[in-house]
């Protein structure tokens, strides 16, 4: 959530005009979700998505048409076989929205929310103005949304997958740490900017305090016995989700080593998934690692509230 208000706080720093468009409502089937959201430029460029297709093209007309009015608009579009387009669309939900026609006007907001460190609810106000609640008095909200801060992701290990990982990650609002004993690894050579980097001895990097935000783990050390190694302390912590890269065998291995040794209960060892990702018959690293985040982005939809 926080990448598109990153992008448009930028968009809005060159001052060229945009207008946003956002689905307040839905009804039935629809290609996209309620709080989607779009920037429409007037040489076509959009930023976002409203489900692409003709829906995004009518949305996306509509949006032209306000950025030479400067004249805010609603859209309510019934998604059947007679909509818009040549090609049609046989979804037959609907979806309702809005167009800010001078959004570009609202850098300091957009700013605001890419920068969030708490949460913070913002909307549309029934004269379409953008404003964060409480910041105006009003009658009424023609739409809300709420923005939180990046969850947390923790790479244990800094290797190919790590470095597959983190810069996608970034992209989907993680705010991403690795942590790796080899500084020769876990440096900016093989990181983008933004990723924290933790080198250093394992028992001083496994004592690492947990983020005040919710905390998502990875285990992608280079090997079996250094997974295990992080698994020791990890499995303890109050991650949301807690995953490791390996086969089946490998986690019946570590779950009876574990429970032999009394280094953690069944229930514990339940709530770790290894193998990590979703099952898309990945091969490739850049699969796994979609793979990987895929499942992440579930397990996250279900912990924090969109748009209301």
């Amino acid at each position: 959530m926080q990448e598109f208000y990153r992008q448009l706080s930028a968009a809005a720093r060159t001052g060229e005009p945009f207008a946003l468009g956002i689905i307040s409502q839905t009804k039935g089937s629809s290609p996209q979700k309620k709080g989607a959201k779009a920037a429409f430029f007037a040489d076509g460029r959009i930023l976002g998505t409203m489900g692409g297709g003709c829906l995004e093209a009518e949305i996306q007309d509509r949006a032209r048409r306000a950025l030479l009015t400067g004249k805010p608009a609603a859209f309510d579009l019934v998604l059947d076989h007679d909509f818009g387009w040549d090609d049609g669309l046989l979804c037959g939900g609907s979806v309702c929205g809005i167009i800010l026609p001078a959004a570009h006007q609202e850098g300091g907001l957009w700013q605001q929310l890419a920068q969030a460190e708490e949460c913070l609810t913002w909307g549309v106000t029934g004269d379409y103005s953008a404003a964060l609640t409480g910041a105006v008095e009003t009658s009424g909200w023609l739409y809300q949304e709420q923005v939180w801060p990046p969850c947390a992701l923790w790479v244990a290990g800094s290797g190919h997958i790590a470095q597959a990982v983190a810069p996608l990650a970034q992209k989907l609002d993680f705010s991403v740490t690795v942590f790796d004993d080899r500084p020769a690894l876990a440096n900016e050579r093989y990181f983008p900017p933004g990723v924290r980097l933790r080198a250093g001895y394992w028992e001083d990097l496994l004592r690492e305090p947990m983020p005040r935000q919710p905390a998502f783990g990875l285990i992608v050390t280079r090997g079996h016995q250094h997974d295990a190694l992080v698994l020791r302390s990890w499995i303890h912590l109050p991650f949301v989700f807690l995953g490791m890269i390996g086969s089946k065998r490998k986690a019946r291995l570590i779950r009876t080593q574990f429970q032999e040794q009394g280094l953690a209960s069944p229930e514990a060892l339940d709530r770790v998934a290894c193998p990590v990702g979703l099952e898309i018959q990945s091969q490739t690293v850049p699969e796994i690692a979609i793979s990987i985040l895929a499942q992440y982005i579930q397990k996250r939809a279900g912990l924090l509230p969109r748009a209301g």
